[in-house]
């Protein structure tokens, strides 16, 4: 495998990142909590694939058959209840009588991204990057590059995809927890037809 199949390898497993990525900063999610989840991201993108090579192909009959399903329920969970928290929200701005909130703050309030979400999301962007990690077992001698430019492009694309989910954020007049759950919703579904196709 040379450099370039790697690069290549390595931007399309950060795609994924990269567009969960989008949706937090479309959500506005707070700045503090973008360098933990863009490190989050690549750790785990760089470690599954480490995983599936030390384990020597062991697991990659069970994480063949069902990593899709446990991506499409991680991110249809997640994107399913920030939908759920958008409708509420709603709710609770028509309901309001008084003049103390007004509609605008349904628009620019923050969502805070905690570390288990940060987790949550890690894992479902990264599990079917597991089965990539057989591939590195006929050549062992390039793995640890593979794994630092998988790593490293996935947190890089994340940095990227939250900045410009920030942008077009602050652009939109919906509720970011909208299109920010469509988005893990499609990324989920994505993954799970791709795991039945392969």
């Amino acid at each position: 495998m040379d450099i370039l199949s790697i690069i290549f390898l390595a931007i399309g497993l950060a795609m994924d990142c990269f567009a969960v990525s989008i949706a937090q900063g479309m959500q506005r999610t707070p700045l503090r909590s973008v360098i933990p989840m863009a490190i989050l991201f690549g750790l785990f993108q760089g470690g599954m694939p480490l995983i599936a090579y030390y384990a020597g192909g062991v697991f990659e009959d069970f994480f063949t058959r069902w990593s899709h399903w446990i991506a499409l329920v991680l991110l249809v969970f997640i994107g399913g209840k920030m939908l759920v928290e958008a409708w509420k929200e709603k709710s609770e701005v028509r309901s309001q009588k008084s003049g103390f909130r007004s509609q605008d703050s349904e628009f620019r309030s923050q969502t805070a991204l905690t570390l288990s979400k940060m987790l949550i999301l890690a894992v479902a962007t990264s599990i079917d990057a597991l089965s990539i990690g057989v591939l590195f077992i006929p050549v062992p001698e390039v793995l640890w590059l593979a794994i630092a430019l998988i790593a490293a492009t996935s947190t890089l694309f994340s940095l990227v995809g939250f900045w410009l989910g920030k942008i077009f954020g602050e652009h939109i007049r919906v509720n970011a927890n909208i299109p920010g759950g469509l988005i893990l919703i499609a990324i989920g579904i994505k993954i799970f037809v791709e795991g039945l196709l392969a």
